[in-house]
């Protein structure tokens, strides 16, 4: 509840959405996206078509449907051979902050757990008193601080890929500030240009200023995604908090990162040396399955 959280509640957050930060990308196969793609097509369209026959509709949507998300819960929650059980033996609210889409496969593109894992995933709902918000799709609303996890990953693969999209050469050194600064009103925000240009002054090597940008631009997107998080608390707690804590900044906010976004889609995941690497993990993915 607001105004009663003590210090200590507030590092245990601290540390929940830390540990969850750190781990909710484990289960991505090598080549990410890409990797998710290619496991997908193998059991669709690829060999992986035999094993139709011989799965529930539910264990075959998770494979045809394959996301590192679900296997991030997997990995960090399941008991495997010769391993301790409960696998990472993580806190159920970490668990929980991890799980960013808490729903089965069957019928969606994005879910939270593999039909081996639907009791742990009940059990952790239902321990935690997670409302269910559908019982004919087994969905449960997110827990709170999955929010908090989720932004701190929009805020930083958009901070990163940027900057190694620079050092990389695709994009110009004034790209890159323009994306950046773009989060910035010159009018509102004078104190800030000015620290730049200082900073400048000093600094000469545009690595290290661009590097200089983007901890300006996380250190803004990290006080806003706050001040939303605060601001929407009874629906978070509620479970009727629509869409990403990223989805509700103010207009200008919005603007930008649309931009940053917009541009990272054309000039960096469709350049030639990404679609390259993709195309290559295809063929080494379904040659990992075949063997």
């Amino acid at each position: 509840r607001r105004g009663v959280m003590s210090a200590e509640m507030a590092m245990s957050i601290s540390d929940i959405v830390s540990a969850a930060s750190l781990a909710h990308d484990m289960g991505n196969p090598p080549f990410g996206h890409s990797g998710e793609r290619a496991i997908q097509h193998y059991f669709a369209n690829g060999n992986g078509r035999d094993l139709a026959n011989h799965l529930s509709k539910e264990q075959l949507a998770d494979v045809e449907n394959f996301d590192g998300n679900a296997n991030t819960f997997r990995l960090l929650s399941h008991s495997f051979a010769g391993r301790r059980r409960g696998g990472f033996s993580l806190t159920y609210p970490t668990l929980a902050s991890i799980i960013k889409y808490p729903r089965p496969s069957v019928g969606v593109k994005k879910f939270g757990y593999f039909q081996q894992d639907a009791e742990t995933f009940t059990s952790i709902m239902e321990t935690l008193g997670i409302p269910q918000t559908s019982a004919e799709r087994q969905e449960y609303a997110r827990h709170p601080l999955v929010y908090l996890v989720e932004a701190a990953d929009d805020i930083c693969y958009q901070a990163m890929d940027v900057e190694d999209a620079y050092r990389l050469g695709i994009l110009s050194y004034e790209e890159t500030r323009d994306l950046y600064m773009n989060y910035f009103d010159p009018a509102e925000d004078a104190n800030v240009f000015r620290n730049l240009e200082k900073v400048c002054g000093v600094v000469t090597d545009r690595h290290e200023q661009v590097a200089y940008m983007r901890t300006m631009f996380i250190g803004l997107m990290v006080r806003e995604a706050t001040r939303i998080f605060c601001d929407g608390m009874d629906d978070i707690l509620a479970g009727t908090f629509s869409k990403s804590l990223i989805a509700h900044l103010t207009d200008r906010l919005r603007k930008a990162m649309d931009t940053m976004a917009s541009t990272a889609v054309e000039r960096i995941y469709k350049h030639q040396s990404v679609a390259q690497i993709e195309l290559t993990g295809f063929a080494i993915i379904g040659t990992l399955i075949d063997k």
